[in-house]
């Protein structure tokens, strides 16, 4: 549990981490405006928009879902210093700044944002430390005391009691981490502009569709978790356009996993189920994606996916078992062998 907000006087944390990941976004992009013979300047030029226009769009889409707050003083839209703003709303106005931005210029939009991806990932990366100093993005509560430690979970003050949660800030951050790391070391390997730009929209929204559904502190439409539906609507998007400019690749199908996981579920204590959804349903789709994710045949993109619409499975199972260990393990075996042999074929075009 952070002992303050703050890090001097009235300075907050959350603010200092996120002008720090803007910084390392801007340092990065310039690097890779030089590589990729862009126009001088562009990126900086660039960011004079991006970021104010960013800002806005973020704590519009904020109010948009939160309107229950605002509805009653109008004038709190505009004191987004007291907080409120959601990063979809940034990615959506930031995407269209830069698409009119590079048409006034004459420049390639895919490769003006093939520059942005991998410093966005690292500046999302460390923003999302801020979730840690403002008690915020937290998860389920976490009753397995071999799981209440930080960061596997969280302390968040409930009244004046300390109560353990599923630490989905960290959770989501180490993604953005891995995202980063794999698009940087990727990026002088993609056959086509706007590439970088794809692997990053579908490898976050992938991501950011699991974590969210841990949540208990999302925006909501009714019962619809927004950010969730919003993930996964463009997780089929940018699946659909990544496989519209990819052929299919090949590699031997391999048994290993599913044997693995299927030996697994068979000898280790299993959680009593409160719901009519059988462990064997779950087992199943994990099966089922780890072997699409070695199959001859399938393409990259939904190799890929797959091993992630697995651990989203068994995270659906956590919730209705409360058994988090017990589904973290087979998160663990899909992610650990499928994801590298899917992105092993990528890298190999």
């Amino acid at each position: 549990m952070p002992h303050s907000r703050y890090l001097i006087g009235h300075l907050p944390y959350y603010s200092v981490l996120i002008v720090t990941g803007m910084v390392l976004a801007i340092l990065l992009a310039s690097r890779e405006e030089k590589r990729m013979e862009l126009p001088k300047d562009t990126i900086v030029d660039l960011a004079l928009f991006l970021i104010p226009i960013s800002v806005l769009g973020a704590r519009i889409y904020y109010v948009i879902f939160a309107w229950d707050i605002f509805k009653d003083d109008l004038l709190s839209i505009f004191a987004i210093w007291e907080g409120g703003i959601a990063i979809y709303g940034a990615l959506i106005a930031g995407i269209c700044t830069t698409f009119i931005f590079c048409r006034f210029r004459h420049i390639s939009v895919m490769a003006v944002l093939d520059c942005i991806v991998p410093g966005l990932a690292l500046a999302q990366a460390i923003g999302r430390w801020g979730n840690f100093f403002n008690q915020e993005a937290y998860g389920l509560p976490v009753t397995d005391p071999a799981l209440q430690f930080f960061p596997m979970s969280v302390q968040i003050l409930e009244g004046s009691v300390p109560v353990w949660h599923m630490a989905t800030f960290f959770y989501e951050s180490l993604w953005d981490l891995l995202v980063f790391l794999f698009l940087w070391s990727v990026r002088k390997k993609t056959e086509k502009s706007g590439d970088l730009f794809f692997l990053y929209s579908l490898l976050y929204a992938a991501g950011r569709l699991v974590i969210e559904g841990l949540r208990m502190d999302s925006l909501t439409a009714g019962p619809i978790r927004v950010s969730q539906l919003i993930a996964f609507l463009a997780c089929v998007l940018f699946l659909f356009l990544c496989l519209y400019r990819k052929k299919p690749v090949h590699h031997p199908v391999v048994l290993t996993l599913p044997a693995l996981q299927l030996i697994l579920f068979l000898i280790l204590p299993r959680p009593a189920l409160e719901s009519a959804y059988p462990p064997f349903l779950f087992l199943s789709l994990t099966c089922l994606g780890s072997l699409m994710a070695f199959s001859t045949g399938l393409p990259w993109g939904v190799r890929i996916l797959c091993p992630l619409l697995c651990t989203f499975s068994w995270f659906a199972y956590a919730r209705m078992t409360s058994d988090l260990s017990f589904c973290l393990l087979f998160s663990a075996t899909s992610l650990a062998v499928s994801l590298p042999v899917a992105f092993h074929t990528f890298l190999r075009r």
